[in-house]
């Protein structure tokens, strides 16, 4: 697994708990996967297809610094499949984990095509 992106969660990043908001950490994720995506499988059109259960493990706090770290566990013809964990970079707990994501590569029209992936 490899931790590419950090993230500083500031006050607009807070839910009425004042913690991480998980939508806030989800586009996060979602952003940082999908450029994963991108680069892995040479293809500028990915689509998330499904995210397995999120599971949110430890609260991370305004002033946190947060990584996420993403690793390839499965390449298909058209998609690529990812783990992705978020932990707080000082203390190196998780704050969520997601067993699997799937991208799916599509042409103009939105179509499922084959990617490049040299893995």
């Amino acid at each position: 697994m490899r931790f590419l992106t950090r993230k500083l969660v500031q006050p607009g990043d807070l839910n009425a708990n004042n913690t991480l908001f998980g939508g806030r950490c989800l586009e996060w994720i979602d952003e940082e996967a999908a450029i994963y995506a991108m680069v892995e499988t040479r293809h500028k059109r990915v689509v998330t297809k499904y995210i397995s259960a999120i599971n949110f493990i430890a609260p991370a706090f305004q002033g946190d610094v947060v990584e996420i770290g993403i690793g390839l566990k499965h390449v298909g013809t058209t998609s690529i499949t990812l783990e992705i964990v978020v932990r707080d970079l000082t203390t190196q707990n998780t704050i969520v984990n997601i067993e699997e994501m799937v991208f799916v590569c599509v042409d103009e029209n939105g179509q499922p095509i084959r990617h490049s992936l040299t893995k």
